[in-house]
């Protein structure tokens, strides 16, 4: 999945696919199993802990919890009762032994004897029990103790598998489909035959299925066996089915499961959802479409829905006439069906494939195509757009053609079909074959910016990165997102420098977010556990996909040439083509064609990168002619509680004032222990590491090292390459928020900065600075407001005053001109403000024809929604835009309107997705949080709307972690903080949980901390 679908980052909604996994469960048994390993046993043994709906956490001692075990299975309802209400001298609360005896009444010894005689009675029962039970769990081994609890189907009988995970009993083999969607009503019915092989001994099938009405099921064993009607049992809240056989399954065989069901249409993002779109005549067209990734294919077929149980897939889908139908392969028939219907047949799949990867579309869309190699390339959109397809499809192209040279290995079917959807959340989705996109992501016009059209190139380059890294070699699990992701995101950022041309700064601005981000104490390692749907989601985030990007870059720059780091890639797709790998997988195909005299042991380096969080602060001292390198876990949130031991090992690179620019000036120094050192002749001024950014780490060069890289900018700004000074200015921002470096020092720094012009530093000191003055304005600090707007006008006025307003061909100058003119134009600097309203007017009035520059949209759009005419105006161009890059643009520029009436009515708008789409929701909470006024509406917003925000966007995904931060990234009082918890720790299992609410609650105390520390030297120094 791609998260790119406007070059603003922070807006960009990502993987975020709604499900009803997350629905109440039933007031019965709630298990908790540890994950087992697939080829253990699937019982509990007698010491697991059984939680009971309505009894808290209370910790059980071994009695009481068979005590428990026992009252559930014997069907003692009265166990299952809240804790809350439950009186002291309940049989779960342990007792202080009385201090003294007495004798006990005649109706007391009654009362005794009548329990004994229930406890021998229930001591017989369970003597008896594990042997009935055996006829109802699903078993892999005959010598397995059976003592566990599995949770209760639908159907009141006992649901044979307790884990999230799949048993590894029995593997897919290969799945036929047929689907006839109704989008009339909105349904859809279906057949799925699942072919499978029995990989342990079972009597049982257990697989995935999600609001699916199974209606008929049938089961044999073999090719040749026959058929028989079985029972299909669903525990819903893991949306896992199963069919339990009466002769065991023997290890070798291979068995058929024939499953007919009905379903509705999503009306949200995920699964095999309906979507609609307005036609050049106004009316409204219907089309169905799928979103699997990462747990929704289950949706839309009963399947074995995880990433390691690979298959090939043929599919069928019957729809009405006046429709076309697309899929994975290409269409190798269509029939005309008695009923009228057409049945489209596709190729069975020359690949085997994960779940989340199969794709279909049923709509009304129009294709361009060309051949490229032995592949069809297409362009899907509707009829209405068909002549915004070109640049996708010459680039889609170029990057085919590329990857297939560079991987040395082919694309390995017959067409690539890309699609633009009119309703999908996403950025993009890589299903094999089939890519489907955001509008957004993939149609430019005619006129569009360069700027524009790096954004479209980024989210393709991505995609088809994926139909070799995550498609044709898969993770096997979602712990390893990264190697999808990760792999996914450098190699669209690489390619695009080599095949397309376009030159920006945005993979270095990336890794800049990845390291604030991962500063956090509640972010995550690249390689984490995940035991929940939940958790699944939250992998969906910028450690997976920009951090793993740029542990990547930093392997490559550290492996001698270009190649080394190519032929370890390419092997590691050999080794593991179409089949499933973990993390260990890339870093031992990596360290195989490591050849060079350092003879490097990737493994033994790269671990240290991705099973521990965060990253290294690495400090520099000089004495003498001897430099000592010390490194240490940089961890803004760091007290007592949570100081880590973490080392890394770290390829330093450096350059210093003898040779600072050209690439063999670096040179490099490996850190693998606290400290190290390394010799430099006394004559060097100043040392600058981590050689253009190309490392994962921050470097605080002490007092005497700042003040020496500061003196050097000052005296010759072109001594250290662009990178170097983003890195600076990025880095010592950093250690500021550390309280390693004061703000007095940051601001010395920023001195040089009326001497830059490259695109680069200017962009991440602008959005350093833009943050402390929202910051300020949240805190209505009114005086340090006033003094931050003329401290960036006097730094960048010169810089602000040299911009054109007419169309500029340079990505780089693009991004330097509407982030310059973005920051003049939010100071309400007359000169930017008159031009901008000027440019407004003329466009309005030449109905279009007077162009916008694509890359000035937003800041004009922006201006003019702060007059209450123009901003009607700008909401009717909305209403009738077709472009959807500019009608993007025009939603930023509404929803940063400071009129109060406007914004609730547009956060509504975007909520009931009627007028605004309700995709575009995040984004618009993100634009609404950037203007003082505002920023309070959206708190207010979330919590009232919490539900329904959950039911569109599920619980964990991007969308959702989006909102989170746009909403409380501003806060830095106590008040807050206090709000922000007390709101989330509600929730409960509605999101309390999420790895997005601990990361907003440390940002506040950090906001916090920070203004306590720094409005003082800020008053002092502005």
């Amino acid at each position: 999945i791609s998260p790119f679908e406007n070059s603003s980052r922070a807006n960009l909604p990502r993987n975020m696919i709604e499900n009803s996994m997350f629905e109440e469960e039933p007031d019965v048994v709630d298990l908790t199993f540890p994950a087992l390993d697939p080829d253990e046993v699937v019982y509990e043994p007698r010491s697991s802990r059984l939680l009971v709906r309505g009894l808290g956490e209370n910790d059980m001692d071994e009695d009481e919890e068979d005590c428990e075990s026992s009252a559930r299975l014997l069907g003692m309802s009265f166990m299952n009762r809240s804790s809350a209400h439950r009186s002291n001298s309940s049989p779960y609360t342990r007792q202080a032994p009385p201090r003294s005896c007495s004798r006990p009444s005649a109706r007391t010894m009654v009362v005794c004897v009548l329990f004994l005689v229930i406890v021998a009675s229930m001591t017989m029962v369970l003597y008896f029990l594990p042997g009935y039970f055996l006829l109802f769990v699903c078993h892999t081994n005959k010598t397995t103790p059976i003592e566990t609890v599995y949770p209760i189907s639908t159907n009141g009988k006992l649901f044979p598998w307790a884990q999230f995970r799949l048993p590894q009993s029995i593997h897919p083999l290969s799945y036929d489909l047929t689907l006839t969607p109704n989008l009339d009503d909105m349904t859809f019915t279906g057949r799925t035959v699942i072919n499978m092989s029995v990989h342990h001994n079972t009597n049982c099938i257990v697989l995935h299925g999600a609001n699916l009405n199974i209606t008929k099921a049938t089961f044999k064993v073999g090719l040749e066996g026959v058929s028989s009607d079985v029972t299909v049992l669903e525990y819903k809240p893991r949306q896992q089915i199963a069919v339990k056989v009466s002769d065991d399954l023997k290890t070798g065989q291979y068995c058929v499961l024939t499953l007919h069901y009905s379903a509705n249409l999503s009306h949200t993002y995920d699964g095999f959802y309906n979507s609609s779109y307005t036609d050049k005549d106004g009316k409204k067209r219907v089309l169905a479409a799928t979103q699997f990734e990462p747990l929704s294919a289950r949706k839309a077929f009963p399947c074995f829905d995880e990433p390691a149980f690979k298959a090939t897939f043929q599919i069928q889908i019957i729809r009405k006439p006046n429709y076309m139908t697309l899929s994975n392969m290409p269409k190798a028939k269509s029939t005309t069906l008695t009923s009228g219907l057409v049945q489209d047949e596709f190729e069975k799949t020359s690949v085997k494939m994960s779940t989340y990867l199969v794709a279909f579309i049923v709509a009304d869309f129009t294709p361009i195509s060309k051949n490229v190699s032995k592949t069809l390339v297409s362009v899907y959109s509707v009829p209405e757009k068909k002549e915004h397809t070109d640049y996708a499809l010459s680039t889609a192209s170029k990057l085919l053609e590329f990857y297939n040279n560079f991987f040395e290995i082919d694309y390995p079917l017959k067409k690539l079909d890309l699609v633009a959807i009119p309703d999908f959340l996403a950025g993009a989705m890589e299903n094999w074959g089939l890519i489907t996109f955001r509008e957004t992501s993939l149609l430019v016009g005619k006129q569009s910016s360069p700027l524009e059209k790096q954004v479209v190139a980024s989210v393709i380059a991505h995609e088809l990165a994926h139909q070799w890294f995550g498609n044709l070699v898969t993770m096997s699990w979602w712990n390893d997102l990264w190697l999808n992701e990760g792999f996914a995101t450098y190699m669209q950022y690489m390619s695009l420098k080599y095949c397309v041309c376009l030159q920006g700064n945005l993979f270095l601005a990336v890794r800049f977010r990845a390291l604030d981000k991962d500063a956090l104490n509640s972010s995550h390692a690249v390689s984490t556990e995940v035991n929940t749907p939940e958790q699944v989601e939250e992998m969906f985030d910028s450690v997976s996909y920009e951090k793993g990007a740029s542990i990547l870059l930093m392997l490559n720059a550290c492996l001698l040439g270009e190649q080394q780091f190519r032929k370890g890639i390419i092997q590691y797709l050999d080794q593991f083509n179409e089949s499933n790998t973990d993390t260990d997988g890339l870093w031992n195909s990596l360290t195989q064609v490591e050849v060079s005299t350092q003879h490097l042991n990737v493994s033994e380096m790269m671990n240290s990168w991705t099973s521990q969080k965060g990253f290294p602060l690495v400090t520099v001292s000089r004495k003498g002619d001897q430099v000592t390198l010390t490194q240490e876990h940089f961890l803004l949130t760091s007290d007592n509680t949570t100081h880590t031991s973490s080392l890394w090992n770290i390829p330093v690179t450096y350059v210093n004032d003898s040779c600072s620019l050209a690439p063999e000036c670096r040179q490099v120094f490996t850190l693998k222990t606290k400290s190290g050192t390394l010799k430099l002749p006394e004559s060097v001024k100043w040392l600058k590491l981590n050689y253009r950014n190309t490392g994962f780490y921050i470097v605080h060069y002490g007092d005497e090292g700042w003040d020496a890289l500061t003196a050097a900018l000052h005296s010759n700004v072109s001594v250290l390459t662009h990178e170097d000074r983003a890195s600076l200015i990025h880095n010592i921002f950093a250690l500021s928020r550390l309280g390693r470096v004061s703000f007095h020092q940051v601001l010395s720094l920023l001195n040089y900065m009326s001497n830059e012009t490259e695109t680069s530093p200017v962009t991440e000191a602008l959005l350093q600075l833009s943050n402390i003055y929202r910051l300020l304005d949240k805190r209505q600090e009114h005086g340090l407001v006033s003094r931050m707007k003329d401290y960036i006008l006097d730094h960048f006025r010169s810089l602000m005053d040299k911009q054109t307003w007419e169309e500029e061909e340079s990505v780089s100058k693009q991004e330097l001109r509407s982030a310059l003119l973005e920051m003049a134009c939010s100071l309400n600097e007359e000169n930017c403000t008159q031009k901008a309203k000027a440019l407004f007017k003329e466009h309005v009035k030449s109905n279009g024809t007077i162009r916008i520059p694509g890359d000035l949209q937003r800041v004009v759009f922006t201006v003019a929604a702060q007059s209450d005419e123009d901003w009607d105006t700008l909401l009717h161009m909305y209403a009738h835009a077709t472009y959807d890059a500019e009608k993007r643009k025009m939603l930023q520029g509404l929803a940063s309107t400071q009129n109060a009436r406007r914004l609730v009515w547009i956060l509504k708008a975007g909520l009931n997705g009627d007028l605004i789409q309700t995709q575009e929701l995040p984004l618009v909470i993100s634009r609404v949080c950037n203007g003082f006024t505002g920023y309070l509406f959206v708190w207010d917003f979330i919590q009232e709307n919490w539900d329904q925000l959950i039911e569109k966007f599920p619980v964990g995904s991007f969308a959702i972690q989006t909102i989170i931060k746009s909403a409380t990234s501003q806060f830095s009082t106590q008040a807050h903080l206090d709000q922000v918890q007390g709101f989330f720790s509600g929730l409960k299992e509605r999101g309390s949980q999420m790895r997005s609410v601990q990361e907003a609650l440390e940002t506040i105390r950090l906001n916090r901390r920070w203004m306590d520390q720094n409005l003082s030297t800020l008053r002092k120094w502005l």
